[in-house]
């Protein structure tokens, strides 16, 4: 059985992209904190499901007020990875801003679990055309691999054109990154690790995680997988949100109706589809199972 990747983007349900608006980031501190019990749940998902592990991309933001959920997560034989300090998607930064917040959550990151943070995955996904400047930043701080990339259109995000499946992101002589599928001498490099898509009717369609794992029956969504797996002969890369297993979280007031659908769809049935998957597919952290040294 095929060896996947799980991923769990470790921020509370007030931070979310489609929530930005109404809950900017001054006002969190007044805001009921459930990301710490809601990871513990995932964790404790994990060690039912046989001993799981993962990678968990943590918000520094998260991490410096649970600094023992950090150390927790490590001491269960998890990678640990940045999901940036303060999720604010990069179209939204200036290069010296994402510099600060990247280097910021890295650090945080490392001083907590005692080792070093390898991975970065960008607040929704927001890596695109319009912030090539970030791969500049990720590379100078030290990251080996980002998997911020969905390569799909969707308002919030998506790089419809970038590869499906794991390759190099490399710069080239014109000063642009580039997807190839091995590195060359002497270039800078980053391992890039879309999350996966299914081919459907020419275009490519979410199937692994998020609200795409909510809207769609698991029947759907186990097929997708599987046929990445078997069809196509590769790993798929699988995310969740530890707030999508928590349905009685407080509803965030002025929301519109697209947030509101896109962010409450089917909380309720999260966790029992997450606990057939873990029993349907096998699953490592992202640095394992692509070789990432």
């Amino acid at each position: 059985m095929t060896l996947n990747a799980l991923s769990i983007d470790v921020e509370d349900y007030f931070q979310v992209s489609a929530f930005e608006g109404i809950s900017p980031p001054d006002t969190w501190e007044c805001r009921e904190l459930r990301v710490e019990r809601n990871t513990e749940r995932v964790l404790e998902l994990l060690d039912e499901a046989g001993g799981v592990r993962a990678t968990f991309f943590i918000l520094g933001w998260v991490a410096e007020r649970c600094p023992d959920l950090v150390r927790r997560i490590a001491a269960g034989g998890h990678e640990i990875a940045s999901h940036g300090f303060g999720h604010q998607r990069i179209c939204f930064l200036d290069p010296a801003a994402f510099r600060e917040d990247v280097r910021r959550s890295k650090g945080l990151l490392e001083d907590l679990c005692g080792r070093a943070v390898h991975g970065y995955r960008a607040p929704s996904y927001s890596i695109s055309e319009r912030t090539p400047w970030a791969f500049d930043e990720l590379h100078a701080a030290g990251y080996l691999y980002d998997s911020s990339i969905c390569p799909v259109r969707h308002d919030f995000y998506g790089m419809p054109h970038w590869p499906r499946f794991s390759c190099m992101a490399v710069k080239g002589a014109d000063g642009s990154w580039c997807p190839l599928p091995h590195t060359l001498q002497e270039t800078k490099a980053l391992h890039s690790i879309p999350v996966s898509t299914v081919r459907l009717g020419g275009r490519n369609i979410p199937i692994a995680g998020g609200g795409y794992f909510r809207l769609f029956p698991y029947a759907v969504t186990r097929w997708g997988l599987n046929s990445i797996n078997t069809d196509e002969k590769r790993p798929f890369v699988f995310y969740l949100h530890p707030w999508e297993l928590d349905p009685g979280q407080p509803r965030m007031s002025g929301a519109g109706w697209k947030s509101r659908f896109r962010h409450y769809l089917n909380l309720d049935k999260t966790e029992k589809r997450f606990v057939r998957l873990l029993k349907d597919f096998r699953f490592a952290p992202i640095r394992e199972v692509f070789g990432i040294q």
